[in-house]
């Protein structure tokens, strides 16, 4: 998992990325391809 400032360009990388909020934090995640994830801060 990628930590980013920004996840606008970790959600560009695959087109089956979203964007969840989960306990306060923001994760992008990709359910076809899990090595897309991220998390922010």
């Amino acid at each position: 998992m990628k930590v980013k400032n920004s996840l606008k360009t970790a959600k560009k990388r695959h087109k089956d990325c979203i964007v969840v909020r989960r306990g306060g934090r923001v994760y992008v995640i990709n359910k076809r391809n899990p090595r897309f994830k991220a998390r922010q801060g």
